[in-house]
């Protein structure tokens, strides 16, 4: 049985895993809203040609609300992400984020439901964005991740991208937002195989391998570190060298 929160999040999940965007409020929000992101934030991106077409895991930091926008500036199609279940409370605001591709998550906990959309999703061939990290860090080293990446990668079989995002946490000073660099670098698919019902144990060990490589990405773009991170493997390496 379903508690009142979880049916009044239902919808979202149910019109993303059905129509995906919004298309008549997504297309024009996105011919108005990436011109003016690269323009106030001199974007800098690099490593897209790495993000392969089809179904894809893009697994990155989080500094600042504005990092789903400025990673959809690194594709030409829609993206979708998990956005905090809090800001779907507000129903203009929810019902927005959603025709854009935001679904609910319950942060700090285990989310079939968020999961299950994203492996609707993933399996329609769409672009996930997904932030291990669990919440935002706006300041200091990456801290560690959840491990609801590495069970993502393991039901869907899909690709996962690590990306690091810098500088857009300088944006938001109150409710004004500055006109800061943001970087975004993009790293080397990392492919792993089909598990279908993964043990904690397995997902956890895939995260542990992806997430050197979005360290490395945060380390190119010259992010604090806690410590020098290692390859992980020769595809964290690779990522390293991209």
């Amino acid at each position: 049985m379903q508690t009142p929160e979880a049916e009044r999040l239902a919808p979202h999940h149910e019109r993303i895993r059905r129509r995906g965007v919004n298309r008549l409020v997504y297309w024009p929000f996105r011919a108005f809203a990436q011109p003016a992101l690269h323009l106030y934030f001199r974007i800098r991106r690099t490593g897209r040609e790495h993000i392969p077409a089809g179904k894809v895991i893009l697994a990155a930091n989080h500094r600042s609300f504005l990092d789903p926008f400025v990673i959809g500036t690194c594709l030409r199609r829609p993206i979708y992400f998990m956005a905090k279940r809090e800001i779907f409370h507000n129903r203009a605001v929810g019902w927005f984020l959603n025709c854009l591709g935001a679904f609910p998550v319950r942060r700090g906990e285990s989310d079939a439901e968020s999961l299950a959309t994203a492996l609707t999703l993933l399996e329609r061939g769409e672009a996930v964005v997904i932030f291990p990290e669990g919440t935002r860090h706006r300041s200091g080293p990456l801290q560690d991740p959840k491990r609801g990446v590495g069970r993502l990668a393991l039901e869907s079989g899909a690709p996962v991208v690590p990306i690091a995002v810098a500088g857009s946490e300088r944006a938001r000073r109150g409710w004004r937002i500055r006109p800061v660099r943001v970087s975004i670098r993009c790293g080397r698919p990392l492919s792993y195989p089909r598990v279908e019902a993964p043990s904690p144990h397995l997902a956890a060990e895939v995260t542990a391998r992806i997430w050197p490589c979005v360290e490395l990405q945060w380390a190119w773009l010259g992010g604090p570190m806690r410590s020098q991170p290692e390859p992980a493997n020769e595809e964290a390496a690779e990522s390293y060298a991209a």
